[in-house]
Order: C-alpha cells, then structure tokens, then sequence
C-alpha cells in the first residue's frame, strides 16, 4: 500500500530533518512509530499527507504504486489517505455534521459517485457517533470550537470513520486523553482497522498500544528508523526510555 525508500526532507530553506526513511506498509497492518521530540515522527506523517511546509530532496513515496510526491493534500485524501492532526484546528460557523457531509460527498466526487443521498448519510453519522459515544448535541456544534482535546480527538476518528480512507495517518491520537477518552478513541481505531485498510500511529506513549494492537513498532530518531520490532519493543521503551537506543 504505501513504499517509502531512502526519503530524505527538511523544512524548507531549512535543515534537514528527514535522513533517509525505509518504511512499508500493507494492507492490514498497523504500525506504530515512536521517538523521542523532535526526531521527525510528525514531519514524516505530514510529508505522507502532502502538507507543503517541507521539502523533500531525495527517495519514493508510493502509494498503491503510484508516486505521490508532487500530488497536493486534496488529491491524496481522495485516494484514501487520512491524516489526524496533532492540533486540529477550530472553524467557527461550521457544525460538525455539515463539516462531515461536505468531505464525505467532495470524496465521493473524486472518485466520480454521486452525492450520499440524507437519508444514508444521516443513517451512517448515527451508527458511527453511536458507536464513539459522540452526542447528538455534539454533531450541532462548531467544529472543534471549545472543544476539549478529547472531544478534538473523539472527532477525527468519527472523521475517520465517516470517510472510511484506505490509509490513517494518527499523529499522537492519544496526546491529553484520560483513561476513558483513550478507551474510545482505540475502540474506535480497532473498529475501523480491517484487511483492506492500514493505520499509522505515531505516539509517545506505550498506553495507546495496551488498546491497539500493532503489527509493527519503528523507533525513529536522529532522523531515521534505528529499530523495528513488535509490541515488546514499545513496552522495552516505556521501562528504558530512548537512550539505549540513541547512545
């Protein structure tokens, strides 16, 4: 599904960050990277998603085969690509559901099908918030305007659901959820998950792992994968932290 050989990148007219990735992904998997800050976990998702604030100077990035180094964000959404921010941002004016409705039908359009039809789309926005815990109240409100940064991260994974991506991209899910937050979130990761679609975790923290279970752990730091492994690994960070490995 997605090939990533010898990237390299940085910001743009700035360092490199980025030092020559390998990474594969199949359908089916789940993968985990973890690292310490500022080892470049949030940089290589961003350069999955296509966002612009980096350049990359050398390497593939396939998706399905194709490259999509070049492709604007949009495009790559539209082949199935999803990415939930970090820091999702707020839009006034904007309820959720019509936020939903719109990516879900402008995807649809991508790929040349008509618009869901009310009655279907209301039907699927019921059963998925059903299934998080998400309110009826909470689908009328603006998009992430006062929201907690539970309610923030409950919300991209309804988004998740909605639009159902062959790929998900989680940059730190987990960041600021308490035990209960965090029990729904990868609920509803393990409900999305299934033979024909990948995620991608990036987290700090072995507890996201307790719930989710990935195929693979890759310990990025320096720029790089130093480490790949399978849930031990992240339990092995979480007694002995990331200097055994970087030193």
């Amino acid at each position: 599904m997605l090939q990533i050989k010898n990237l390299r990148a940085k910001i743009e007219e700035g360092a490199e960050i980025l030092k020559g990735i390998n990474l594969e992904i199949k359908p089916g998997e789940v993968h985990a990277i973890m690292g310490p800050n500022g080892a470049g976990k949030s940089t290589l998702s961003s350069l999955i998603a296509g966002k612009e604030d980096y350049e990359i100077t050398s390497g593939e990035m396939l998706f399905e085969g194709k490259d999509i180094r070049e492709q604007a964000p949009e495009e790559r959404a539209h082949q199935g690509i999803f990415l939930s921010f970090q820091y999702p941002v707020e839009i006034p004016g904007v309820s959720v559901t019509n936020f939903i409705k719109a990516a879900v039908n402008e995807t649809r359009k991508a790929k040349g099908q008509q618009k869901m039809g009310a009655k279907e789309m209301l039907a699927l926005i019921r059963e998925n918030s059903e299934k998080l815990g998400i309110k009826k109240d909470f689908l009328s409100r603006s998009l992430n305007e006062g929201f907690s940064g539970g309610e923030k991260k409950r919300n991209e994974i309804f988004q998740m659901m909605m639009l159902d991506p062959k790929l998900a991209i989680l940059d730190e899910t987990d960041s600021g959820l308490d035990i209960d937050a965090l029990r729904i979130v990868a609920d509803g990761v393990n409900r999305f998950k299934n033979k024909n679609n990948a995620v991608l975790l990036i987290t700090h923290y072995q507890r996201l792992l307790n719930y989710v279970q990935p195929d693979f752990v890759h310990v990025l730091a320096g720029g790089k994968i130093i480490r790949t492994g399978d849930k031990s690994l992240a339990l092995e960070l979480e007694e002995k932290g990331y200097d055994w490995l970087t030193n």
